[in-house]
């Protein structure tokens, strides 16, 4: 079975779930962040893993 689970992802300015992902949770034990486009802030920020 894979190992693959949903996970979401947040502006780390205003807080909103704006995307989703996956991600191996045996490989990658940190939480991702990427800089990814807010359509609330209208602006490009970073974007953490959240909690479910």
């Amino acid at each position: 079975m894979s190992q693959d689970q949903l996970i979401k992802i947040g502006c780390s300015k205003c807080g909103r779930i704006n995307y989703w992902s996956r991600k191996n949770r045996k490989l990658v034990t940190k939480k991702i962040e990427l800089k990814k486009f807010c359509k609330w802030c209208k602006s490009h920020q970073k974007h953490k893993e959240a909690k479910k």
